[in-house]
């Protein structure tokens, strides 16, 4: 629990620049349309210089390993990942859902313009919304969560809560219920530091900063994987009128893929004891 409710303080302050970032975006791009891109390059280079010079360095030395770079890519650190001992499938599980959340991230502003002729406020005010509930939940419910449900079936309620989330987003008539949606997928926003929690265990003590690292590089080959599938498709559908139900094609997208990440996990699961058994 404690593990992941690390993960889940982490993905709290996800959420707060989830919120934060389309208001203080849209204020510096009404004075320049390059200036909030200078501003994230100066926030990234702080952030750099902070864990360069600041952020002291979390392994003791008896627990740190030698950089191996033949193993300095992401390919091979996504192979060390799969053979930890009771990780295996929850690669799978982890990449599917990923790339429903980025399918969804690439084709949600421009499906609101056309099926409900959202502009920047409407867009900027539901990007908020998932912001507070990402932050609301990973940094307040997450430990009570845990407690009441365990890591498991966390995982599996929040992949079967996202399966309808992402059929409701795609079936909605009316832009309200997409916020409706957002604040009722709870259970969805805890799947991640839940299933990072279940990795770090698996992984041994050197070894557990390659683990992280190695998810890292999984969601950002998911994210560049993810807006070559989401826009083309949306773009194929976008011809249709905006009362035709195809128009939620990405959204139907994500909920496949969350359905299959949803049956390797129970697979994943059926097959490999818990932390607690071993």
């Amino acid at each position: 629990e404690d593990r992941a409710r690390s993960f889940g303080l982490v993905g709290a302050a996800f959420g707060v620049g989830f919120i934060l970032g389309p208001v203080i975006g849209g204020m510096l791009g009404s004075l320049s349309i390059r200036l909030p891109f200078y501003v994230a390059s100066g926030l990234s280079f702080c952030n750099f210089l902070y864990g360069a010079f600041v952020l002291p360095e979390s392994l003791p030395p008896e627990r740190r390993r030698p950089i191996d770079l033949r193993k300095a890519n992401p390919f091979g650190a996504l192979v060390g990942l799969v053979r930890l001992k009771g990780v295996g499938a929850l690669v799978t599980v982890i990449a599917l859902a990923n790339l429903a959340q980025f399918v969804l991230n690439a084709t949600w502003v421009i499906h609101n313009e056309y099926k409900f002729g959202w502009g920047p406020r409407e867009n900027g005010l539901s990007l908020f919304t998932v912001g507070l509930m990402f932050a609301l939940v990973q940094g307040v419910l997450l430990g009570r969560l845990l407690r009441l449900l365990g890591e498991r079936k966390v995982v599996l309620l929040g992949l079967a809560s996202a399966v309808f989330a992402y059929l409701g987003y795609g079936l909605a008539t009316q832009g309200w219920m997409l916020f409706a949606i957002s604040i009722a997928n709870v259970l969805a926003f805890a799947v991640s530091a839940a299933i990072n929690a279940l990795v770090s265990k698996a992984a041994d003590k050197t070894e557990q900063g390659l683990a992280m690292g190695s998810l890292s590089s999984l969601n950002s080959l998911v994210a560049v994987v993810a807006p070559v599938i989401g826009t083309p498709l949306f773009a194929h559908v976008s011809q249709y009128p905006k009362t035709d139900i195809r128009i939620g094609a990405p959204f139907f997208l994500g909920a496949i893929l969350s359905a299959l990440s949803f049956g390797v996990a129970v697979w994943h699961f059926s097959r490999t004891p818990s932390f607690e058994e071993r």
